[in-house]
């Protein structure tokens, strides 16, 4: 069977194969206990490691560094934003916590490599893989490939070590820093991570009156009322929706129709008998506020209710509003019958509470009558069309920008020592996302083109790395030992142990805050996930972005560096 598909399929189309690796590798990836998964990028890898070794068939290289390349520069444009506002002062604290994880894992690595007489390559992935980055593989190898002295055979099997080592440590990796963070040690400390999320909740969203930030605080309801209520005739709009305001009610009053027709009106418009009126409110508002006895029977207005609504998508940008909490916002006249039904940051969804201040490049989707929420979106930022289609213009001009910046090569104690072309794709998409950030009207990469340039590129280029790499597989395996494992696990608890430390005793960092610094500083998407889980609530990621954008640069850049040191 297997030499079947070999000489029938695989060897005269070779593009087949990276596919079919790609499709079992994500289908491995769903493998999961509790919050813990193997991943896409793990899958994939491993499959490939298997499919190569029974098939035997070499992807050309080109291929690889291609998706590797498009990879780097979109997840350099999706960190971009937040690695920028992390060196400003307020995130200092946690962009430090990241360093020191990100160093003390360098320093730890190169030390464990030394001490068992690793080459480049194995170091490499013992270091991608004990701290869970998989940009290592495609950065290691590139800086492989430009070390003098070696043949190409050699440069060949240390690039396949890379793999090796990566595909030991990288699981093991995963689920120790999860269950470091999610359980261990707040056991050890005697913290309950759900009872201090929810204190840090109440007391991140204490400053303000506001009740909206809730469950309930995305369920908008529109109803219509005939108002009979005495005390509501001879009343402005305006004093109906303060006098709700200030009992912690969001109710507004969007639309009148009188005497059979449905009139202009503003905030100023004067309320009689038998107006009906469009109710705008939250659910659990209007059932506390109980419209039918404060305002009149609800009626059945398909006209009155059936005015235009919108959801706009608002990147933040005006300096007035910069810096304002959610509390603050809400105050502001123009966000008078609009909602915030959700907050991304640099590109992922944010759980932001009341006390969330808005930073520059977050994107806002505001709800509510399109006459209201234009405004509020103007006020806010930039308004940017949700089109679906990418500007491989900015792309395409940021990869071979940066592929040129990386081109360049100094030379230390006779090692050419350079950014590589892959590497000045991070650096350029750093920039180009800070500049997407600032001026959201350039650039347009909706989410499903990042996500296919940033998870399904690095899934490709694992799979074909692990295609070449898997006929050496199990003799690099055998070289390397089963001591690879342990001492893989040991690089991934000592730099959380030692940002725990320094984020615990001498920052001061709250406890759950400070579980998602060191899951973000360690790049480990299912440790955050296990967190959020364990403490119930989404509290603990206001301490993952800032590290996660800070690491992910720091640890990938440690790729090359590894490999400089133990060359």
């Amino acid at each position: 069977m297997i030499d079947f598909l070999v000489r029938n399929i695989f060897k005269p189309h070779p593009e087949l194969l990276v596919f079919i690796t790609v499709a079992f590798g994500f289908l491995v990836g769903k493998l999961r206990w509790k919050a813990i998964g193997l991943g896409a990028v793990t899958g994939c890898l491993i499959v490939g490691l298997v499919f190569g070794a029974q098939f035997k068939i070499t992807i050309d290289g080109t291929v690889k560094n291609l998706f590797f390349t498009m990879f780097l520069f979109a997840l350099g444009y999706k960190v971009g934003p937040q690695f920028f506002r992390g060196l400003k002062r307020d995130g200092l604290p946690q962009v430090l916590n990241a360093v020191i994880v990100c160093v003390t894992g360098l320093l730890v690595s190169w030390g464990f490599a030394v001490m068992l007489g690793y080459g480049p390559g194995l170091s490499a992935g013992l270091l991608g893989g004990a701290l869970t980055q998989s940009a290592v593989i495609g950065v290691a190898q590139d800086a492989i490939g430009n070390l003098p002295g070696l043949s190409p055979s050699e440069i060949t099997e240390q690039q396949n070590l890379v793999a090796v080592g990566y595909a030991v440590t990288y699981p093991l990796g995963t689920i120790l820093c999860a269950m470091l963070l999610a359980n261990v040690l707040p056991r050890l400390y005697r913290r309950n991570l759900a009872a201090e999320s929810a204190q840090l909740a109440k007391e991140l969203d204490a400053p303000s009156d506001d009740p909206d930030l809730h469950e309930g605080y995305y369920e908008v309801v529109l109803r219509a009322y005939t108002i009979q209520r005495p005390d509501l005739v001879g009343r402005t709009i305006d004093d109906f929706e303060n006098q709700q305001k200030s009992l912690g009610h969001r109710i507004y009053l969007t639309r009148i129709r009188r005497d059979g027709a449905i009139i202009e009106h503003t905030q100023q418009t004067v309320l009689a008998a038998g107006d009906v009126v469009a109710v705008s409110a939250l659910r659990g508002s209007l059932v506390e506020f109980d419209a039918r006895t404060h305002i009149g029977p609800e009626a059945d207005d398909v006209e009155l209710l059936g005015y235009q609504t919108e959801n706009l998508h608002v990147v933040a940008s005006e300096k007035a509003q910069l810096g304002k909490t959610i509390a603050e916002l809400r105050a502001e006249p123009f966000m008078v019958g609009v909602y915030i039904d959700k907050l991304y940051r640099s590109g992922a969804e944010f759980p932001y509470r009341l006390s969330t201040q808005l930073e520059r490049g977050d994107t806002l989707i505001l709800s509510g009558p399109k006459r209201l929420v234009d405004p509020a979106g103007r006020a806010i930022g930039k308004p940017v069309p949700t089109s679906f289609a990418t500007d491989m213009i900015w792309v395409g001009l940021g990869i071979f920008l940066g592929g040129c910046l990386g081109i360049p090569a100094l030379t230390a104690g006779g090692v050419p020592i350079s950014l590589s072309t892959s590497g000045g794709a991070l650096i350029m998409g750093l920039v180009f996302g800070w500049i997407r950030g600032r001026y959201p009207t350039y650039g347009n990469v909706p989410p499903g083109a990042q996500w296919f340039m940033d998870t399904l590129g690095l899934c490709l280029f694992v799979a074909v790395v692990g295609l070449n790499a898997g006929p050496s597989f199990t003799s690099g395996l055998a070289s390397a030992g089963w001591g690879l494992l342990i001492w893989g696990a040991v690089i991934t608890l000592i730099p959380l142990l030692v940002g725990f430390l320094v984020g615990h005793h001498i920052q001061k960092i709250r406890f759950p805050i400070l579980m998602g610094v060191l899951a973000g500083g360690q790049t480990t998407t299912a440790a955050i996930g296990a967190v959020n889980e364990e403490s119930k609530s989404q509290v603990p990621t206001l301490g993952y972005t800032i590290p996660y954008a800070v690491s992910n640069v720091l640890l990938t850049i440690w790729g090359a560096v590894i490999v400089l040191l133990n060359h």
